[in-house]
């Protein structure tokens, strides 16, 4: 059987390295061994968060670093700015809320990007206002937002300034320090290109200033316990730790280390630069505005006459290659194409003829190797 292309927005194809890391003998998360594997691991993260900050590895999923980021700031009744413009922006807001916080979304239609001075806006009528949380790249909608504009902004104002970067870190640029952002969290398993099931969290002294006078409302993801254990020598996490996972992530990490962060970032630029060509080459349309368009996913709206279930079928069943669908109200009405991790312009360059043989073959006027066409201009140019 031919292994399945996963051209979703994660989890992500994993390199063989990294898989076989996975293999080595299980250990005491104790040791003095493992201590060394979690260091190297939080300050590669560090690296990759571009920031002077600790961070701090949790496993479970990227929305465990979402609610370790919230849950530790908020007491109940606290107000906190959430820009609402996807999936997973609400998320945030259902988060927030779950904590007993008092959720003020700020809504931003699908497929756009909110405008920093709606932020201020808020920011300036309502000082009670705690934090600001925003989703850099929203994989339901294909957008990426401004998120170094709105940091200048709320830098001005006495407010926590919290970044998802599940699916943008390590393939857009994303500069903790140097955005103002005060906590950032991510996921292994997109542009990392490790396994799911592994988090990460990094926090600025601001930040720690406000959680040292939360009662926080969680045990697991209590943040003062991660850095308190990773202090300890040999450092520690206060729980067991998946070690397999730990194990990968940290060779993940070494191969964004050796390609080079900047280096990575320019090759998932080119690969959503290949892909929106691609798409348009083909006749389909975008769903997001082009000039706030993902560096890791692509919304493409779903061609007049075409089901999603007849034409991802298609990909999936006939060609080996998953796409992901629309989300709520974007369910049949959009496909998504992810270009993190470790994608390459194989990969796009087989996802592209297919969808032309699949399109083609559900009776769209298609002109077969366009869509090709595009993805190699763009690697030739690029």
């Amino acid at each position: 059987m031919e292994e399945t292309l996963l051209m979703i927005p994660g989890p992500t194809k994993v390199a063989p390295r990294v898989l076989k890391a996975m293999s080595d003998a299980v250990m005491n998360h104790r040791s003095a061994q493992f201590a060394d594997i979690l260091t190297e691991v939080n300050e590669m993260m560090s690296e990759v968060f571009q920031t002077e900050n600790p961070s701090y590895t949790i496993t479970g999923s990227g929305t465990a670093a979402m609610e370790a980021a919230v849950g530790n700031i908020l007491n109940k009744g606290d107000k906190i700015l959430n820009i609402v413009g996807g999936k997973f922006g609400e998320r945030f807001a259902q988060i927030a809320e779950a904590n007993g916080g008092n959720s003020v979304k700020l809504d931003v239609e699908w497929g756009k990007a909110v405008n920093p001075e709606d932020v201020k806006n808020i920011l300036e009528e309502d000082d009670e206002i705690k934090a600001v949380t925003l989703v850099h790249n929203e994989t339901s909608t294909g957008v990426a937002s401004p998120i170094e504009e709105v940091g200048k902004i709320v830098k001005d104002y006495n407010a926590l300034y919290v970044v998802d970067t599940v699916s943008s870190l390590g393939g857009d640029d994303v500069a903790v320090d140097d955005y103002n952002i005060d906590i950032c969290v991510t996921g292994s398993q997109k542009c990392l290109a490790a396994p799911p099931g592994m988090a990460a969290i990094t926090v600025s002294d601001d930040a720690w200033d406000v959680i040292n006078k939360v009662d926080s409302n969680s045990y697991y993801l209590d943040v003062r316990k991660y850095k308190k254990y990773a202090e300890h020598t040999p450092s520690e996490t206060p729980y067991t730790p998946s070690v397999s996972l730990m194990y990968a992530m940290r060779e993940a990490l070494n191969m964004v280390m050796e390609e080079g962060l900047e280096a990575r970032i320019e090759r998932h630029k080119l690969a959503a630069s290949a892909t929106r060509n691609a798409v348009k080459a083909m006749g389909l349309e975008l769903f997001a505005d082009e000039d706030v368009s993902s560096t890791t996913v692509t919304a493409v709206k779903m061609p007049e006459g075409v089901t999603d279930k007849d034409m991802r079928g298609t990909m999936r069943d006939k060609y080996g290659i998953v796409l992901a669908g629309g989300q709520d109200h974007l369910k049949g009405n959009v496909f998504r194409i992810g270009h993190m991790g470790n994608v390459n312009y194989r990969d796009l360059v087989v996802t592209m003829a297919a969808l032309e043989m699949t399109l083609k073959g559900l009776g769209m006027d298609i002109c077969l190797g366009n869509g090709v066409a595009a993805v190699e201009e763009a690697y030739l140019i690029g």
